[in-house]
Order: structure tokens, then C-alpha cells, then sequence
């Protein structure tokens, strides 16, 4: 079934039951990401601290368990981290046999570095899955690191860390941007030299982060916001279904705009092989879901009355349901709202609310819960 989305939305209250739970990070933490494995475990990673050199945090919370464990800092290296401009928080993926793989831009002390700016940071749970490796820089040719980079996995040992920024021969300019990707083949043990991956050599927009993704059937997803002579900053998306080898592109969504956005852009599992994509444009939220970049239209808005709507997230339950959040209001040391949307299996509205309380910095996770709520972090 091709999804896509047509929402009229109208105001909605809800008491006792709520379909959603809101729950704030632990320990005030910012820009939380999560992932859940096959058992039900819930992996929660966040960053603390300054802003501007903060930590990348782990937490994770067993089956019907409310409450978190202990948590891990990711980073060995203290204040190895970035929160401010909500575009370069720590991503997280799970690998073979339940591998937990983290990577995040560095702040501008992290180490280590072996070119001009930022390093792109990677570090990989230990096997007894009580402590992090040490981070590594993924960056060896390329150097001017931005916008936030991602990080994938599969079940078969691959890993891939993707990131825009510059070649070492490059002109600093967006047009010359490009995104590249580290890949492991096992399990992030070692990690290869990095390689430009935007078949069409479109530029990247600089402040705005991208997401990475690998399906069910083991292929790879990129999307990102591109930067072209013409003035357009448009959302595209970047599949390769050999590992890595090569990719197709396509523009999902197109907008002409003169200033980088600061935008944050979703990505993950839809029905069968679909991929579900949600990013920002115009100061509204899109969605759209593809089967490969010869299908799929182009994004569409989800309608709703807030305005400045930037950071989307989705979750989807087994039974079909889909939560798509984002926040309202935030922008540069700015906080704001969480707002919220559930669609049924067939993309009819079913609930939807908004809550203040989006601290500065902040953004929102969505989770698909085993008893068929949801929850938003925020």
C-alpha cells in the first residue's frame, strides 16, 4: 500500500487514557533519540550539560518498565559534545545481535581530529554492553563539518556513518558540500575511509542535519537537504540497495529559500520495504512514504494550525497506527511546544494535541509502545 497523508485537523481534548504519553528526558536532558529492539528494550540516548560542550548520555528501560536504568556516558572524552542549534545531537542505531552504534558531531575542543573543523564522532557498545568503546573521528579527507550527521545498521555487521562536508580539495562554499559515509562490515569494529555518496554532486545545505536508515531488506537510506546554484534547498532522498556500493537520488521535497533552515529531517520502517520520510519546509511539517526513488510523490503538508513547526519524528505500531510529533515555536536559544497528530492504518486523523514545555535546545522522540499507545520524549 503506497502511504500518503491528507489531514484536516480540528481541536481535540483528552483527560484519563490519553492516547500519547508525554515524558520529559531524564535528567533535563536535550534532543533525545531512541530506538526499540526486538524484545521490547527501549535504547535512550540525550545529551547533558553545557550546551556547548555537553555529553551524549545512554539510558535504557526493559519491558514494561517505567523507569530507566542506569545510564552510560557515550563520550569518553568529557564536553565531547554539541546541543546548541538542535541540528547535531547524537544519533543511534542497533546492529547485529543487538549492537548499540552512536555517532554525533563533536563540539570545537572534541577529539580526536585530524582536519579543520568538528570531527563526525562514532563509538559502538562494548560486548558486555556495560560500557562504551572509545569515540572515534570518522573524518579523514574531509573537513568543515555542520549540520548533524547520522548513523545505520543492519543485522548482517554492516554499519554506516554519514555526514556533509567538504573534500580536502574542495572550494568552502554549500555548493561544493557533498555527503559522505564510513562504513563498517563489522559491526564498526574498523571503519573505512570515507566516500562521497550524492550521485548528482548537488551541494548540501549547511546547518541542516541529515538521517540515515537501513530497511528490513537491508537497503540504505539518505536523506538530507541539498544546495543547488539556483537557490533551491531542496529535501532529497538517497537509496542504495547494495550496501552502500552506489546510490539513486531523488528530490522528495523542493524549496527555493536563500538561508539554511536549520532543519532536522525522519526517517525509518513503513509497510512491507516502504520508507516513511517527515521533514520541514515553510515553517510546516511534510510526510511521505517511498518504495525507492522512482516511486513515491513529492512530500506533502501535514495540515494542522500550528505554526513554525520544525524537528519530526514518527513511530509506528503494529497494528498500524502511526504518531507523527514535532515541535512549534523553537528556534535559535528559543524553547517551545511539542504537537502531536495519530493516523489509523488508512491515514485518517484519530487524535491529536499540543503541550508546551520544549526546553531550549530541545527536540522530541516517539515511541511506539508494545500495548499500543505511544509515547513522546521531549
Amino acid at each position: 500500500m503506497t502511504w500518503t497523508l491528507s489531514l484536516v485537523c480540528s481541536a481535540f481534548a483528552f483527560g484519563e487514557g490519553e492516547p500519547v504519553k508525554l515524558v520529559r528526558v531524564p535528567d533535563g536532558g536535550l534532543q533525545p533519540q531512541t530506538v526499540m529492539d526486538q524484545n521490547g528494550v527501549l535504547h535512550l540516548v540525550y545529551l547533558k550539560g553545557d550546551p556547548q560542550a555537553c555529553d551524549v548520555i545512554y539510558a535504557r528501560r526493559e519491558p514494561l518498565q517505567t523507569n530507566f536504568s542506569r545510564s552510560l556516558r557515550v563520550n569518553n572524552q568529557p564536553g565531547s559534545a554539541v546541543a546548541i542549534g538542535t541540528v547535531r545531537g547524537a544519533q543511534v542505531a542497533l546492529g547485529r545481535n543487538g549492537r548499540l552504534h552512536v555517532a554525533w558531531n563533536g563540539s570545537d575542543h572534541a577529539q580526536p581530529r585530524v582536519a579543520d573543523g568538528s570531527p563526525m564522532l562514532y563509538a559502538r557498545l562494548n560486548e558486555a554492553g556495560d560500557a562504551f568503546e572509545p569515540q572515534r573521528n570518522v573524518m579523514t579527507s574531509t573537513h568543515n563539518l555542520d549540520g548533524g550527521g547520522s548513523v545505520a545498521a543492519d543485522d548482517r555487521g554492516n554499519v554506516y556513518v554519514i555526514w556533509h562536508g567538504h573534500p580536502s580539495d574542495g572550494p568552502p562554499d554549500e555548493l561544493h558540500r557533498g555527503v559522505f559515509m564510513a562504513k563498517s562490515t563489522d559491526d564498526g569494529k574498523t571503519l573505512a575511509t570515507e566516500k562521497r555518496v550524492n550521485p548528482d554532486l548537488t551541494g548540501a545545505c549547511g546547518c541542516c542535519g541529515l538521517k540515515a536508515f537501513v530497511n528490513r531488506q537491508g537497503n540504505l537510506a539518505v536523506l538530507y537537504r541539498s544546495a543547488a546554484k539556483t537557490g533551491g534547498r531542496d529535501v532529497t532522498l538517497l537509496i542504495s540497495r547494495n550496501c552502500g556500493e552506489s546510490f539513486q537520488s531523488k528530490i522528495v521535497g523542493p524549496w527555493r529559500i536563500a538561508m539554511c533552515p536549520m532543519s532536522t529531517m525522519a526517517l525509518g520502517e513503513g509497510e512491507g520495504d516502504e520508507l516513511l520520510a517527515m521533514w520541514e519546509a515553510r515553517g510546516k511539517v511534510y510526510a511521505q512514504s517511498f518504495k525507492g526513488v522512482d516511486s513515491g510523490e513529492q512530500g506533502r503538508v501535514v495540515e494542522n494550525a500550528g505554526e513554525n513547526q520544525k524537528h519530526p519524528v514518527f513511530a509506528t505500531s503494529s497494528s498500524g497506527e502511526m504518531l507523527m510529533a514535532w515541535t512549534e515555536g523553537t528556534g535559535w536559544a528559543k524553547g517551545g511546544a511539542v504537537a502531536w497528530a495519530i493516523m489509523d492504518a488508512k491515514g485518517v486523523l484519530k487524535a491529536q494535541g499540543r503541550t508546551e514545555g520544549v526546553p531550549v535546545w530541545g527536540g522530541v522522540a516517539a515511541v511506539a509502545e508494545k500495548d499500543r499507545g505511544f509515547t513522546i520524549f521531549f
